[in-house]
């Protein structure tokens, strides 16, 4: 399967190895050339320089044709456009952003636009350490913007 990744920060970076080595076809988009040296030298996917916002950037990184895209930058605003423009504009099966903002991840899969939040992630795992409660599952962790709603 064809897979495009936007962002090649530790993340997005660390994804694109692993799908290359499960044999998977890969094009990374990031807007700064020096962050394609975390693929290293063995990587024989595709290296895009540009924003994912930007439709012909996503056509260069062969968007079209692929099974998935995940968007893996910093910026959530960034992450969510472009993976909304993957999902609406070029039917791109299996999308996922990357979202710090567990009450805006949250808004956004009540969209329709899968998401994941590191932050939810992160806290939810040093909760279940702490507490020496076994781990859960992503599903359980990612439900836990409830929590916070009902806080606030």
């Amino acid at each position: 399967m064809h897979i495009v990744i936007l962002g090649c920060g530790r993340v997005g970076a660390a994804l694109a190895l692993m799908l290359e080595a499960s044999g998977h076809s890969l094009a990374v988009i990031d807007r700064d050339r020096e962050s394609f040296r975390r693929l290293g030298r063995s990587f024989h996917g595709k290296t895009v320089l540009g924003i994912g916002i930007d439709e012909d950037v996503l056509r260069k990184a062969g968007i079209e044709r692929a099974g998935a895209f995940a968007a893996t930058t910093s910026g959530d605003n960034s992450n969510i456009m472009s993976a909304q423009i993957a999902k609406m504009k070029f039917k791109v099966a299996r999308v996922i952003a990357r979202i710090y903002d567990p009450l805006r991840a949250e808004a956004y899969k009540e969209l329709g636009v899968d998401t994941i939040s590191p932050t939810l992630l992160g806290a939810g795992l040093c909760l279940d350490f702490i507490l020496e409660r076994p781990y859960r599952s992503v599903a359980e962790y990612q439900a836990l913007p409830e929590v916070l709603a009902h806080s606030s």
